[in-house]
This record gives structure tokens, sequence and C-alpha cells, in this order.
């Protein structure tokens, strides 16, 4: 299984790296800004792509952006964000095209390197992961809409 992974800190993204490798995925490319991240996921087309979500050069929301723009070019595109914020929005956006095949999980709330593999297979495999804090958010944002206390 091929990935391209979107991590702008060098020592999570290759401690990232090594995990893969170790489980018997194949890096396809590793990057550290959005710009490069659009680069990998059209030049490698990868099984998944993980992401951060905020990413040089503005730090704000460039590589949800990079990750989503890849997905309409190439419908399906499994993609994991791998955060530390619980930014409702973006896994919104992420969910809102109905194809499955995406995750959004917080990077101090993954504590088992083994179930943070089988959260990246499900989402390579179509399927969703999704840590409960960016449910609940998503359940609070959704009631408020809807008119439900």
């Amino acid at each position: 299984m091929r990935i391209v992974l979107a991590e702008d800190l060098a020592l999570l993204r290759e401690g990232l790296i090594r995990i893969f490798e170790t489980y018997g995925f194949e890096v396809a490319d590793a990057v550290g800004n959005a710009p490069s991240l659009v680069r990998a996921l059209t030049t490698h087309r990868p099984d998944i792509a993980v992401v951060d979500v905020r990413l040089p050069p503005t730090f704000t929301d460039e590589g949800l952006r990079a990750a989503i723009d890849a997905r309409q070019r190439f419908p399906g595109l499994p993609v994991l964000v791998l955060s530390q914020y619980v930014e409702p929005i973006y896994a919104r956006e992420l969910l809102s095209d109905g194809a499955g095949a995406a995750g959004y999980l917080l990077k101090d709330r993954v504590m088992d390197i083994d179930r943070f593999i089988t959260a990246v297979r499900q989402v390579a495999e179509g399927g969703t992961a999704m840590d409960p804090d960016v449910i609940a958010a998503l359940l609070t944002r959704h009631a408020g809409h809807c008119g439900v206390p």
C-alpha cells in the first residue's frame, strides 16, 4: 500500500515514515508543505494520503485544502487527516462527498500504534476512522444548525 504523507514537523514526519515502513507500507513521498503535497498526490496517486491540516506557508488549512482538491481530481482518494486540532468544518468538508475513504484522528490521542495502523488501512480500503472528539464536535455543530438543544 502506497502512502503520501504531509507533515510539517520533521521529527513527527520521520517517525511516521518509520512506523509505516515497519508495518509494510511504501511511503511514496513525505512532504512538509502544501504545494509539495499537491505535486506528490498528483505524481504518485497513492492508495492513501495521510495529511496534517495546517501546513506551511500560512499554517491555516492548506493540507486539507490540497487533499480535498485531490479528491475532486481523483474521486475516492482515501484521506486520513492527522491533526492537533478538532476542526469540525474540515471534517464535514472531507466527508461531504459521501465517498467514504476518509478519517480524522487527533495526534495527541493516538496512543496505540496497532490501532493507528488499523485506522490507516480501514480508510485506505474505503472506510472511515474518526476520533470521538471530532464526531462530538460534528454532532454538536449539526445540532446547533437544526435547532436541537
